[in-house]
């Protein structure tokens, strides 16, 4: 029998489509419990000025990489669950939009002249933008990617958090120093 005959192929999609959509929730809770949790460590480099190509968040990508090159690995060429093969592809499609609108539109990791128009597309780059004020682990907003609240409302929860732990403008004084400077 060959692969493509042992399973639906509307069973497959939906599978792949299914995949999809539960990575966001995945990448939701992986974001905000996990980077801005115990993996702080590696992420910490994505809240703060980039100096090279590369940040230590990156390790990210080929750690959330795995899961998606076993199954597909195991659903095509070790027997396993065909649909193992649609899971696996569903995890890379999402890795995909994921860099394509976190690395390319909002952090602008490659060249793009791409400028959103849909209110869609500019609600979740300013979520994304407004997660990526807070500088600190803590007292950060916004940790979906392909959903997000409105900004309105992540802004009156920066405000109603006295805005611990926000980049300061550049140029601006610290605190400690605009004390002095007021003495």
């Amino acid at each position: 029998m060959r692969y493509a005959d042992s399973m639906n192929w509307a069973f497959g999609i939906l599978l792949f489509l299914g995949t999809v959509i539960f990575m966001e929730g995945f990448a939701y809770a992986a974001h905000r419990w996990i980077m801005h949790g115990p993996g702080w460590f590696l992420h910490e480099s994505h809240h703060r000025p980039r100096t090279g190509n590369w940040e230590w968040n990156d390790l990210y990508a080929a750690i959330f990489a795995v899961p998606s090159f076993v199954m597909i690995l195991g659903g095509v060429q070790l027997g396993w669950w065909p649909g193992f093969t649609w899971i696996g592809a569903g995890i890379a499609a999402y890795g995909a939009i994921y860099f394509g609108f976190h690395d390319v539109i909002v952090h602008k990791r490659l060249p793009t002249r791409y400028l959103p128009k849909s209110d869609y597309m500019k609600r979740i780059i300013q979520a994304h933008r407004l997660h990526h004020v807070v500088e600190t682990k803590e007292g950060t907003v916004s940790f979906g990617f392909l959903v997000a609240p409105k900004p309105e409302d992540l802004k009156a929860e920066l405000k109603r958090r006295a805005r611990a732990g926000v980049r300061r403008p550049a140029g601006a004084p610290v605190e400690r120093e605009r004390v002095l400077a007021e003495k």
